[in-house]
């Protein structure tokens, strides 16, 4: 009998450990595949500052969910809205924006941590929310996390051609009929959708990270914008397999082991893209 119920436990925690890891697995790759094409948009329209501004702003939206019991992911979602559209009007009046996105950027970043530890009777695992805990991803993460990139996706296909106008040329757009200010709001919304998924995954202080490297490690392999976008996501997936890999056996942290990933696999393309030029 203790022999059948050792057995019974093993086969409990394998099984255990199996179900987290395709949850983690999925949340990934479900992240990754809004960020390689929104990503491919990021550094094509050189908006890192903008990415760093919405993902800071992530931990107010944390501390505003705690403090009102609203689901996490829905606070960060409207503070990353209120700041991304903040910026866009920034942006549209002429604003320096090297100085004002990393005055908000880091202002947003002092301001949730400071108002997380007022809210009362609440003790909050930062690390989780700085850098990401894709190991404790859930049912109900999921479906959120998939949900949002499906959103995301479909709101960047719906507007592709328009969006990829506008970011050539606003005088083109403009000739063409298309009002680049909305095509910017497009992009706004759907830069605060992945900040709302991704902080589970990598974090608020790598959701930057995620969008701009796996862009451009694509970028070198590359030779039109959907090939770009495709091959993006394709290396955001692998960098979140691989960080989940490496994570397990090294027993680093998940979300920056995914980063690392993605910043080798940058490194490899860079050097072949180098090689192919000669």
């Amino acid at each position: 009998m203790p022999l059948v119920a050792a057995l019974l436990i093993r086969i409990m925690a394998i099984t255990m450990l199996d179900d987290f890891l395709v949850r983690a697995a999925l949340a990934g790759i479900g992240l990754a595949l809004a960020t390689g094409p929104l990503g491919s948009f990021v550094v094509w329209r050189r908006m890192a500052y903008f990415g760093d501004a919405t993902s800071h702003a992530a931990i107010l939206g944390v501390a505003m969910a705690l403090a009102l019991h609203l689901p996490i992911g829905i606070g960060t979602l409207i503070v990353a809205l209120a700041m991304a559209a903040t910026v866009s009007t920034l942006a549209s009046k002429g604003w320096a924006m090297d100085t004002t996105l990393g005055v908000l950027a880091h202002s947003a970043l002092a301001f949730g941590l400071v108002a997380i530890s007022y809210v009362p009777s609440v003790r909050a695992d930062l690390s989780s929310y700085l850098f990401g805990d894709i190991l404790a991803v859930s049912r109900a993460d999921l479906m959120f996390i998939w949900g949002g990139a499906a959103l995301v996706l479909a709101l960047l296909i719906w507007r592709w051609q328009r969006l990829l106008t506008a970011t050539l040329s606003e005088d083109l757009a403009h000739a063409s009929g298309i009002n680049p200010a909305v095509e910017r709001l497009a992009l706004t919304v759907a830069l605060a959708v992945v900040v709302a998924v991704a902080l589970k995954i990598v974090g608020a202080l790598l959701i930057a990270a995620m969008l701009i490297i796996p862009a451009a490690a694509a970028r070198a392999l590359s030779r039109t914008p959907e090939a770009m976008a495709t091959i993006a996501a394709f290396i955001g997936a692998q960098a979140c397999l691989g960080g989940l890999a490496l994570s397990l056996w090294q027993d680093t942290p998940a979300g920056p082991s995914i980063i690392t990933i993605a910043a080798v696999i940058f490194a490899a393309s860079a050097a072949f893209g180098r090689v192919a030029q000669r």
